[in-house]
């Protein structure tokens, strides 16, 4: 147990990647430890889209960046190769619950593989536009789906940041 603990307590977003692909064996590993987080009821709601393709990276990086309302030129994904989508059916009242399981292990297999990761948000934004449900339709994923969240993969570059200390008042013990 301690060498987990030892990896939740060392992972850290990293925010600036390197171009370096993440091998395809590695990155599997880290898809099976998403498919295999707890769900409500076993339903097995999320759905996990991989995306190594440059061009298909790039058009969800530009989809982000405009409803985040930057320059076109600033990059959300922070250059990360490897971005694992994480989505969930609408119909399911523990989805966004079951997608965020799915994507602290994805966090934490990628920490795990020497794989630096970062949580993007407006998934939900993307896939609620035109643009994110033609590019959905392009990739063949039918279905009502939320999206819950962007996970980057790539080689860090540079230092993994250090951990915050964690606040004095996070637990509460009721004996």
């Amino acid at each position: 147990m301690s060498e987990l603990l030892d990896k939740i307590k060392s992972r850290r977003s990293i925010r600036k990647f390197k171009s370096d692909a993440v091998p395809e064996d590695i990155l599997d590993k880290i898809i099976e430890a998403g498919t295999y987080a707890a769900t409500g009821m076993n339903k097995q709601s999320p759905i996990i889209v991989a995306v190594t393709n440059r061009e298909t990276r790039d058009k969800l990086s530009r989809v982000n960046c405009k409803i985040g309302g930057w320059n076109e030129d600033f990059d959300p994904f922070y250059g990360a190769p490897a971005v694992l989508i994480v989505l969930a059916d609408k119909s399911c009242e523990n989805g966004i619950y079951d997608g965020s399981l799915v994507m602290g292990n994805l966090m934490l297999a990628a920490h795990s593989e020497g794989i630096g990761s970062c949580w993007i948000h407006r998934a939900k934004e993307t896939f609620e536009s035109e643009e994110g449900k033609n590019i959905l339709k392009e990739l063949g994923i039918t279905g009502d789906y939320e999206g819950i969240g962007n996970c980057v993969l790539g080689y860090a570059d540079g230092d993994e940041p250090k951990a915050h200390p964690i606040k004095d008042n996070y637990v509460y013990y009721v004996k």
